[in-house]
């Protein structure tokens, strides 16, 4: 990236805080994805309903979780109800708007992976695993999913397919009966991918501000479908920026004083 006042990194969060959409129940994965929907809440949306696998429903976190099991979560929700009925009641019974995902590796069907890299049982990483995220994957009405781009993570082939997006693309699926409609947008710190209606193949359509084409396909691992008229996103404005920071500034202060 050139030299501007923003990283990628705040770049590719912003971008993705703005596709949650107001008063939308949101299903929040722990990392990037808590990130960027705490971002909206603070922003254009401040009637979302964060959830998170905890079973904390309405949670309003002055700082970012560690992890599901964080306290902050709890203290600041507006209900706290067991994961069984988070899953059976609330995800499973069609209730969860949006899930947002992070994962480790991508592939061009947005199938993602979160379990290991290399051999399953002699992996070379072993991930966090799949927690909530398959059926979060599978049954949210909508999903986003954001990480950052490079070869290593947006892979031909995946080690291990953990939850799944469109599977080998086409009506796959639509096949599986799966109740969600699927990852709508993958958001990264190059640009933002969308399905193709047909192929459901992921295709580049929108660039962030001083990332070229060339910069993308050459971060990722297969043949990137570029869209014929791609957008530009726009840059974060001087309000995203200082309510991401602040976040992000109370965050590590809290987790310090934790240490």
């Amino acid at each position: 990236m050139p030299d501007t006042k923003y990283t990628a990194d705040e770049m590719m969060t912003i971008a993705a805080a703005r596709m949650i959409r107001n008063g939308a129940s949101c299903f929040v994965g722990i990392g990037l994805p808590s990130a960027a929907a705490n971002l909206a809440r603070l922003t254009h949306a401040p009637d979302t309903v964060l959830i998170y696998e905890s079973g904390c429903i309405g949670t309003k976190p002055t700082v970012l979780p560690l992890s599901i099991g964080d306290g902050e979560l709890s203290e600041t929700a507006d209900a706290v109800v067991s994961i069984p009925e988070i899953f059976a009641y609330w995800l499973q019974g069609g209730r969860i708007d949006l899930g947002f995902l992070g994962a480790a590796q991508i592939d061009r069907f947005a199938n993602i992976n979160t379990t290991v890299i290399g051999d399953y049982y002699k992996p070379s990483v072993r991930l966090p695993g799949a927690g909530g995220a398959p059926e979060i994957a599978a049954s949210s009405k909508e999903v986003l999913i954001t990480l950052r781009q490079n070869k290593r993570a947006f892979i031909e082939k995946l080690d291990f397919v953990t939850s799944g997006g469109y599977f080998t693309g086409g009506d796959s699926r639509a096949k599986m009966k799966l109740p969600g409609k699927g990852p709508t947008a993958v958001i990264t710190d190059l640009g933002i991918m969308t399905p193709d209606e047909t192929t459901k193949e992921l295709t580049l359509t929108s660039l962030h501000p001083g990332v070229t084409v060339e910069k993308v396909i050459e971060s990722t691992g297969w043949a990137l479908k570029v869209a014929p008229k791609l957008a530009n996103t726009e840059p974060p404005t001087e309000i995203e920026l200082r309510v991401l920071r602040d976040l992000n500034e109370r965050t590590a202060r809290a987790h310090a004083g934790q240490a």
